[in-house]
């Protein structure tokens, strides 16, 4: 996995960590590596990951995303005022990006190419919250 982040990094830029658990068997002091730009971060013993990655975003004054499936840390996240996206949604991305002759195209991106549909109605009704199209801004810049 870590070598598709390269692969992902070198064709976009973007700044990626990755955090592993090491609260079971970790050692006592955070530890930090790097495998190509990608840093690593393993938590230490009694913490768990998901603490990490909450310190990381509460202290992170830049534009942050966070892959994970797990909930508490998608809700954590959003309050923080960031953007989350599930690990099956970014790997989605990270596919197109690697290789553009993936066929993950979704069916609403699929709509978009047929010329015969109807138009869409306008107007403040059909328009998501600020948050959502903030977090839609975000994920349309991976």
């Amino acid at each position: 996995m870590i070598s598709k982040l390269i692969e992902y990094e070198k064709r976009r830029g973007h700044k990626i960590t990755v955090v592993f658990d090491g609260w079971k068997n970790g050692p006592a002091d955070e530890e930090r590596d790097r495998a190509g730009k990608i840093n690593i971060i393993y938590s230490r013993h009694g913490e768990k990951a998901d603490d990490v990655i909450k310190r990381i975003a509460a202290h992170t004054a830049e534009d942050t995303l966070v892959v994970s499936s797990d909930r508490e840390i998608v809700s954590y996240i959003t309050r923080c005022g960031k953007t989350a996206l599930t690990s099956v949604e970014f790997e989605v991305i990270m596919n197109k990006v690697i290789s553009p002759s993936f066929e993950g195209n979704s069916a609403a991106e699929k709509q978009d190419e047929n010329p015969d549909r109807q138009s869409k109605k306008k107007g403040p009704a059909r328009r998501l919250p600020r948050a959502k199209r903030q977090a839609q801004t975000r994920i349309k810049k991976l």
